[in-house]
């Protein structure tokens, strides 16, 4: 309690679960990248890259890229990952071209493990949620995750067995020496229907009737 003026008042008490905003500046070609996942998905941008970021840093692969940028050391799981001031901080480090403002959020706990994260790399934790993101996005691993979990929730189990069997199909008979992803695979679905009309899940029902 504090006394203000005569006036007890109770304290105002940060609630643990209340997540922190925060505005990473990236480039504009990736917030193009989250905004399409955005779109694919029919997931609120500040969603995407919270789910995104969240999937990098607990991923070892993602961590291992950001290890040669750490000026500082850094622990992920039973491993030591030893930091080098002598390295550059990419703080005032921008990619090429045009960059930009994208929005989010973290709960509590994301947000300290990011705090962490911006320690080891010498930078402050907005510029390390763009790296992260930025790193995030290139693992193709996490962009599946992310895409496949979203159709597990609103495609039946049905529909679901008849995707899996279209992209085993594509990818086996595929010249190319790249897998075609579940992202890819949904982005060609929405493409080939173009109906702003239809929703996503409307989309995918169509599309699939077609090989029927």
């Amino acid at each position: 309690m504090i006394r203000e003026e005569g006036v007890m008042i109770k304290d105002r008490k940060t609630r643990s679960d209340k997540k922190r905003d925060v505005k990473p500046t990236i480039s504009t070609e990736l917030k193009n990248c989250i905004y399409r996942l955005s779109y694919i998905t029919d997931t609120p941008v500040k969603d995407v890259v919270e789910v995104i970021c969240e999937k990098g840093i607990q991923s070892r692969k993602v961590i291992e890229y950001l290890s040669q940028y750490f000026r500082r050391e850094y622990k992920y799981l039973n491993t030591l990952y030893m930091g080098d001031l002598g390295r550059e901080s990419l703080q005032r480090k921008y990619q090429s071209g045009k960059n930009e403002r994208i929005t989010t959020r973290f709960n509590q706990a994301t947000f300290e493990e990011i705090k962490s994260l911006s320690n080891a790399l010498d930078v402050t934790p907005t510029k390390a949620t763009a790296l992260l993101l930025d790193a995030s996005v290139r693992n193709t691993n996490i962009l599946n995750a992310f895409v496949k979990s979203y159709l597990h929730q609103n495609v039946d189990k049905g529909r679901m067995k008849e995707l899996k069997e279209v992209l085993h199909y594509v990818n086996k008979n595929n010249p190319y020496n790249e897998d075609i992803s579940w992202f890819t695979l949904l982005s060609m679905i929405l493409e080939e229907v173009k109906d702003s009309t239809t929703n996503v899940k409307e989309a995918i029902h169509s599309w699939m009737d077609k090989f029927k």
